[in-house]
C-alpha cells in the first residue's frame, strides 16, 4: 500500500531521495509516439530547465536526473533553509508565485502595521518550510 510522502521522508535518517514521476494512459512525456508519429521531444528541454530552475530556488540539490519517454527520475538531496533570511525566502518564492497583496506590499518596502508585519512573518515561515519540502519541489506540479 502506498504511503504519503510526508510519512516516507526522514531527513534525520538520510537527506538523499530517489523520486520517480510517470505519465499515465500511454501519454508521452517526451520522445516520439510510435502509433501517431507525433513528437513530444520539445518537452525534454522544458523539463530539464524546470528541474534546474526549481533546484536553484528550493533548498534541494539535484544529484542526478534522467528524463525518459514516459517518466523521469530525480536523485535529490534535501537541505535545511532555516538559515535563509526572510528576504532570501521572499526572493526565491516570488520567482514562482505572485504571493498575496500584503506580501507584495511588504516586498515593495511599503510601511505595514505591526499586525500586518506579523502576518507577513507567518507567511514567510510557511514558505521557508515549503522551500525545503520535496512535495512542493516536484517539477511537473508547478506553474
Amino acid at each position: 500500500m502506498t504511503q504519503p510522502r510526508k510519512q516516507l521522508i526522514s531527513t534525520a535518517d538520510t537527506p538523499y531521495y530517489h523520486c520517480v514521476s510517470r505519465s499515465v494512459r500511454r501519454a508521452f512525456l517526451c520522445g516520439t509516439d510510435t502509433v501517431t508519429g507525433q513528437s513530444y521531444e520539445h518537452r525534454r528541454q522544458w523539463l530539464e530547465d524546470r528541474i534546474h530552475l526549481l533546484s536553484a530556488i528550493f533548498a534541494i540539490d539535484i544529484c542526478a536526473y534522467s528524463v525518459m519517454i514516459n517518466h523521469y527520475h530525480l536523485v535529490v538531496k534535501l537541505n535545511a533553509s532555516d538559515e535563509w533570511s526572510d528576504q532570501m525566502v521572499l526572493d526565491r518564492w516570488l520567482i514562482l508565485y505572485k504571493g498575496p497583496l500584503l506580501v507584495q506590499r511588504y516586498y515593495k518596502g511599503e510601511t505595514l502595521s505591526k499586525v500586518e508585519q506579523e502576518a507577513v512573518s507567518q507567511i514567510i515561515n510557511v514558505w521557508r518550510q515549503r522551500l525545503q519540502n520535496l512535495s512542493w519541489f516536484i517539477p511537473i506540479g508547478h506553474k
